[in-house]
C-alpha cells in the first residue's frame, strides 16, 4: 500500500533502525533503501533489517529518489532520511494519512526543531520573493515527504542541496494539492557552518532555476534585482559577524604537524622499537599503555628528547599558516597524547598559542619513567563521550578559556585517537591518514602535507567569503 524509499550514504550506524522504524507501519508493505555508492556496511546492514536494497548508478540524492521512485510498487510514496534515529512514533502514518484520506497529493513533514540557518537567511526570503504561496511553509527543506507516485514521476530531480525544496515548488507548480504536516520533535543535527556557502549556493540556485521556468517565462529583472540587493547586504553583514567571531584551531602533533611520530623516532633511535611495539599489541587500556610507554624512556635526557623531536621535519608550510591564522585573531594550539617536553618545543617553534600533552617526570635532567597525565584529559561532567581520557576534555576546556564556541573550533588529526576531537569541533579535519573512520568522520580531508588549505576552510578576515549567490545561474 505504501512504499517507503530511504537514501542512504554511509548510514551504517542509523539505516537499520530506519528500516525497522518504517517496517512498524501497519499500511506499509514495502522498503527500498537506494545506497548511494557507500563505502560502509549500509547496504549490509539495511538488508539485514529487511529492506530491499538498490545501488545507485551515480551519486547525488536526486538521482537516488528517482531510481527508488522507479522501482517502487505502490502508489503513495514516502521519503525519509536515513540518518535520523528515532523518528517521531507514527511518522510515516502522519505524513501519509492526508494522501489516503485523498485531502492532498503531496506532504511535507515538518518537525519540533528550529529551522535551519539556510532556512531561515535563504529560502524563505527566496520563496517569498518568487514564490509568495508556498513562503508559510515552516521547513520548505525537509527531506521527509510522501506524495503521490504520479506526481513524483514528473519531477525533474535538482541533485544537490537544493533537491527537496524543487520538489516542493515542482509539486506547487504541477497544481499538486500540497500541504505541510508536524510530525513531531526531531534531533537533528545542524550541518557544519562551513557547509553553509555550499548549501545556500545551491538552494538559491534551485529556487531561482525553477522560477525562471514559470509559465514559460523569464524572472524580472525587478525580482532579480531584489535578490541581488537582498545578497550584498547579507554578505556585508555575515562578513561582519564572521569577522568578531573567536575562532580556534587544534592541531595534533604526531603525524599532522610533525612528518613523523616522535615516539617511533625515538624508539629506532634509542633501539626500543620492538618493545613498543609488543606494548600496542597487548595493552588496550589508554591510559595504562601511556604509562608503560614512558618506562621505555627511562634515563633519557631532556636534550635526547629534544634533539629527537628537532630531527623530525614540521609540515613546510605550517609556521606561514599559524602566523597567518593569529594575525586574524584565531587562536592556535597543539593537543596531544606525547609529552609536553616535546610539544612545548613544537609549540615554540611554530609560535602558537598553547600545547597540551603528557608530563614527564625528570630528576637531574633524565626521564624518571613516571607520566602524569593532566587533569584536563580526563572524563568530566561536560564530556562529549564515555572515553576516560580524551582529547576532547582539553578543547573543551581551552573553547572555554578562549571564549570561544564549539562550533568555532577545528580541529586537525591523524589518528583514531583525534576522532572524538574531530567528531566534535565545528569543523574536523582528516589530514594525511588512510584510517577510513576518521575520514569518514571528518568534514573536511587533506590529502597532502600541506596547511595552506584550511585558510579557506577557516573563513578567516581578508579570505574571500563565498557568496551564497554564486554561479546560481550558470
Amino acid at each position: 500500500m505504501i512504499t517507503v524509499i530511504i537514501p542512504a550514504l554511509n548510514e551504517q550506524d542509523t539505516i537499520a533502525k530506519v528500516v525497522e522504524h518504517c517496517a512498524a507501519e501497519k499500511d506499509v508493505t514495502e522498503i527500498i533503501v537506494v545506497d548511494d555508492q557507500s563505502t560502509d556496511s549500509t547496504r549490509m546492514v539495511a538488508e539485514g533489517a529487511g529492506a530491499k536494497v538498490i545501488i545507485s548508478a551515480k551519486r547525488g540524492k536526486g538521482i537516488s529518489m528517482k531510481e527508488g521512485i522507479a522501482a517502487a510498487t505502490n502508489q503513495v510514496l514516502v521519503f525519509l532520511d536515513a540518518d535520523i534515529h528515532p523518528y517521531p512514533t507514527e511518522t510515516v502514518r502522519k505524513l501519509t494519512a492526508p494522501i489516503l484520506n485523498n485531502e492532498c497529493d503531496f506532504v511535507k513533514g515538518a518537525f519540533a526543531r528550529n529551522a535551519g540557518r539556510v532556512t531561515e537567511l535563504v529560502a524563505k526570503p527566496l520563496l517569498k520573493i518568487f514564490y509568495p504561496e508556498l513562503s508559510d511553509f515552516q521547513q520548505p527543506l525537509s527531506g521527509m515527504i510522501a506524495g503521490k507516485k504520479a506526481f513524483f514521476s514528473k519531477i525533474d530531480f535538482f541533485q544537490d542541496y537544493g533537491v527537496d525544496v524543487g520538489i516542493l515548488i515542482d509539486m506547487f507548480l504541477m497544481q499538486a494539492r500540497v500541504k505541510e504536516v508536524n510530525i513531531g520533535y526531531i534531533e537533528n543535527k545542524s550541518k557544519p557552518w562551513q557547509m553553509l556557502g555550499k548549501m545556500s549556493s545551491e538552494v538559491s540556485r534551485a529556487i531561482i532555476r525553477r522560477a525562471t521556468m514559470r509559465n514559460g517565462n523569464s524572472v524580472g529583472l525587478d525580482e532579480l534585482g531584489t535578490v541581488n540587493i537582498i545578497t550584498s547586504e547579507m554578505e556585508h553583514v555575515m562578513k561582519e559577524e564572521m569577522d568578531t567571531l573567536n575562532k580556534m584551531v587544534v592541531f595534533d602533533m604526531d603525524n599532522t604537524l610533525l612528518l613523523g611520530r616522535f615516539i617511533d623516532t625515538c624508539a629506532q633511535k634509542f633501539n626500543f622499537a620492538d618493545k613498543l611495539k609488543d606494548l600496542r599489541k597487548t595493552e588496550r587500556n589508554p591510559a595504562v599503555l601511556t604509562k608503560r610507554i614512558a618506562m621505555l624512556i627511562r634515563g633519557l635526557s631532556q636534550g635526547d628528547l629534544l634533539e629527537t623531536a628537532a630531527s623530525i621535519p614540521i609540515v613546510a608550510d605550517a609556521e606561514m599558516v599559524v602566523g597567518i591564522l593569529q594575525q586574524n585573531g584565531v587562536k592556535v594550539g597543539i593537543i596531544s597524547d606525547s609529552y609536553q617536553i616535546v610539544v612545548e618545543y613544537i609549540k615554540n617553534q611554530l609560535g602558537a598559542d598553547f600545547a597540551f600533552a603528557n608530563r614527564l617526570e625528570f630528576f637531574e635532567g633524565k626521564a624518571t619513567g613516571e607520566v602524569i597525565i593532566p587533569a584536563m584529559f580526563y572524563n568530566n561532567i561536560e564530556s562529549k563521550c564515555g572515553h576516560a581520557i580524551c582529547k576532547t576534555n582539553v578543547l573543551q576546556q581551552m573553547a572555554r578559556k578562549y571564549n570561544v564556541a564549539m562550533t568555532n573550533c577545528v580541529a586537525i588529526g591523524d589518528s583514531e585517537n583525534d576522532l572524538c576531537m574531530i567528531e566534535q569541533a565545528g569543523l574536523g579535519i582528516a589530514f594525511c591518514t588512510d584510517n577510513e573512520k576518521l575520514k569518514k568522520s571528518a568534514d573536511k580531508v587533506i590529502d597532502k602535507p600541506s596547511f595552506t588549505g584550511l585558510l579557506n576552510m577557516v573563513n578567516i578576515n581578508g579570505l574571500r567569503i563565498q557568496k551564497i549567490t554564486e554561479n546560481i545561474l550558470t
